[in-house]
């Protein structure tokens, strides 16, 4: 069986003009890199004011020497600096996202960071990201967003009452292949969840044991179920 392509990640600052991501992805091309991950931003700020930022991560199994492949991504004209990191995955890992009211989303992450905490030590990379949120449209573009968030594996719905757009949403991601966990709570939303948690601290604890690699549970064999 063939190992998986080593991934690569890639920090680029270049000028803010047409025809800079061609000529990047020219010279990406060429190297047989593939781009699994990209991200691109202005600054508007600080000594790189007016220019662009190029963050992507990438899979090559081209053997020719890595820094001949920075140093032609330099020679580009528009490009002012370019370094190489190591990719999110290696650093933060696999992502657990917590939506909802403040208080319920505390409690929740909680047990996600002690839970992660205990993998984490022993090796594995798991975050927990967090964002307290009121309104059903605010948190009906918050879920939406998750299944497009890089590295994002597993969402907790922490609250008293959602539904509505919410639910929709919640299909939506978990149709994207992200499993939802939803706190016991009024509305609908618990009815599309794969997971119903009453306690937010073991909701968030158990969205961690499902993302680690090395714990036992699995929530497809719980799928539908309340605790």
């Amino acid at each position: 069986m063939e190992s998986e392509p080593e991934r690569s990640a890639i920090r680029i600052i270049a000028e803010n003009r047409r025809g800079v991501l061609r000529d990047i992805a020219t010279v990406v091309a060429n190297h047989d890199a593939n781009i699994v991950m990209i991200n691109q931003e202005v600054f508007d700020t600080g000594p790189y004011c007016g220019m662009a930022e190029l963050y992507f991560e990438y899979d090559c199994d081209d053997s020719r020497d890595h820094a001949q492949f920075l140093k032609d991504l330099n020679d580009i004209d528009s490009v002012k600096d370019v370094r190489a990191y190591q990719p999110f995955g290696h650093i933060f890992g696999s992502r657990v996202i917590i939506i909802g009211g403040g208080a319920q989303v505390a409690q929740v992450a909680l047990g996600a960071v002690n839970e992660a905490d205990r993998h984490n030590i022993r090796g594995e990379r798991i975050s927990v990201d967090t964002i307290p949120l009121v309104g059903e449209r605010t948190l009906a573009l918050a879920v939406d967003a998750v299944a497009r968030l890089p590295r994002a594996t597993i969402l907790v719905l922490a609250g008293s009452i959602m539904g509505g757009e919410i639910s929709k949403a919640v299909d939506r991601v978990r149709e994207a292949g992200i499993p939802v966990i939803a706190l016991k709570m009024a509305g609908t939303v618990p009815e599309h969840a794969d997971l119903v948690v009453t306690d937010p601290i073991q909701a968030g604890v158990f969205a961690v044991m499902h993302v680690s690699s090395k714990a036992v549970f699995d929530i497809n064999r719980v799928r539908g179920r309340e605790f």
